[in-house]
């Protein structure tokens, strides 16, 4: 080694090593909030789900922030339970997100839009065309949450008396991924030349046709939208099941985790990155972010009682309707106030049920009360409550012990908390160099980070 080269190499070595940079997502709920009672607070604005300006003006705030996206879930009709329950909570109205997220685009230059579709009862054609438009008139900056509908009551809305049954679902969601992913790349590098002179408009050797047959789907393509400039919409998917680590370590570029604890994070980032070799994917290609709801105060003691104060609005019909949702066991005629019943791992309740198990079986004399009360607050996400730097110690944590990449904020009350995000955690996270102070593109893949996925005819039977 020359003098110089040696010389190069301790310097290199005496630097400091970049921090990490947390990835941002905003996760809109309907309902006025992430809380279940945010509509029932006094700051709370009822009829939030149906006006769109006021979405609007939210999504402006989170690219005020420099978020990442601005993440929507669907529901395409009630969670399990009654309609009398259901009628106390908010979440019961949805306006379609594809139809919000193309609105959100027009309102914003930098941040994503990226909503929720189902594999399971939809068609691939039909989902590709649908964000490849929302990709090319955002600019690029549009993503699809692949779900596989864990609401087993959606089934009797498409003519079927029982739901898809779950490992049945997941091939499905492979097999569905794998074709939208064919249409995507229908077109080559270059194929739209648009030559006037010539009269070409596009290259017909550069047009790709997929011509897929398999278990579940056959689909000739191509699909006719143009590419974007980040070349394909976000591929995002959510789920903690072996099955649905199965289908992000395939498919996912960014997954929507569900960890409340540092340990469990921790093993669900190594088991899922390590993973994706196996498929011939590069552990960085893929963001973990889970979600993270919170509530600040100038001290604990504050924040505390802010949170108390939502909490309190909880009504205890809606408590165990959310319980009886989530983990697919009918709460109705325990005591609420009782200690929480043996909860069976069913294949509809997946791993929340796994992951209120977990949660009651480490706590003392926990109560259903407690038990709902800890979903509605943080709808079984990860929670902190405290000052700004609480807030900010907490992420910085999980983000260099390597518990995720970033998280999807789930602010409690619009627009308040995430108003009080963006003007007091940001500016921490900023200062302590694991925040972005400036967009580094103009598409959604460059500020995540993450290049366009190769296409390969032969992926499919890497995860047969």
């Amino acid at each position: 080694m020359k003098l110089a080269d040696s010389i190069e190499s301790r310097e290199a070595l005496s630097k400091p090593m970049a921090k990490p940079q947390i990835k941002l997502g905003m996760f809109y709920w309907p309902g006025g909030g992430q809380h279940m009672a945010a509509w029932l607070h006094r700051d709370g604005i009822p009829d939030f789900d149906v006006d769109v300006r006021q979405i609007i003006d939210l999504a402006k705030l989170a690219e005020h922030g420099l978020f990442d996206m601005f993440f929507m879930a669907d529901s395409m009709t009630f969670w399990r339970g009654s309609v009398e329950a259901m009628s106390r909570d908010a979440a019961g109205a949805w306006m379609e997100p594809f139809t919000v997220m193309a609105t959100v685009a027009q309102h914003t230059k930098h941040l994503g839009v990226v909503c929720t579709s189902t594999s399971t009862y939809d068609q691939p054609y039909l989902i590709a065309r649908r964000f490849a438009g929302l990709d090319l008139a955002s600019g690029g900056r549009a993503g699809w949450n692949l779900v596989t509908s864990g609401n087993q009551d959606e089934a009797k809305s498409f003519g079927l008396e029982t739901h898809v049954e779950k490992s049945t679902r997941y091939r499905m969601a492979r097999e569905f991924a794998h074709v939208v992913r064919g249409l995507w790349n229908s077109w080559g590098d270059g194929a739209f030349v648009r030559d006037k002179t010539s009269g070409l408009f596009f290259e017909p050797d550069r047009l790709q046709v997929l011509d897929h047959a398999g278990e579940f789907y056959k689909v000739r393509g191509p699909l006719i939208v143009p590419p974007s400039p980040q070349g394909e919409p976000v591929l995002v998917q959510a789920g903690s099941s072996e099955d649905g680590k199965e289908l992000a370590a395939a498919t996912a570029e960014v997954v929507f985790g569900a960890q409340q604890y540092l340990e469990g994070a921790q093993a669900f980032y190594a088991d899922l990155k390590g993973r994706m070799p196996a498929y011939g994917r590069d552990p960085d290609s893929l963001k973990i972010m889970p979600g993270l709801t919170y509530t600040i105060g100038e001290t604990r003691e504050q924040a505390q009682a802010k949170f108390e104060e939502l909490q309190d609005l909880i009504d205890p019909a809606m408590g165990l309707a959310l319980l009886t949702s989530r983990m697919d066991f009918d709460f109705a005629g325990y005591e609420v106030d009782g200690p929480v019943p043996e909860l069976p791992i069913t294949e509809h309740g997946g791993s929340r049920a796994e992951l209120a198990r977990e949660l009651v079986n480490s706590k003392d004399n926990f109560t259903i009360r407690d038990l709902y009360k800890h979903f509605a607050g943080a709808r079984g996400h990860g929670q902190v409550i405290g000052t700004p730097k609480d807030i900010a110690d907490w992420m910085e944590e999980w983000i260099t012990e390597k518990a995720c990449d970033g998280f999807n904020i789930m602010p409690p009350l619009y627009p308040r908390d995430l108003k009080e995000f963006v003007d007091l955690v940001i500016p921490e996270l900023q200062r302590r160099g694991l925040f972005r102070r400036k967009y580094e593109g103009t598409t959604l893949r460059e500020n995540l980070g993450i290049s366009r996925p190769p296409w390969s005819t032969d992926w499919p039977r890497r995860i047969d």
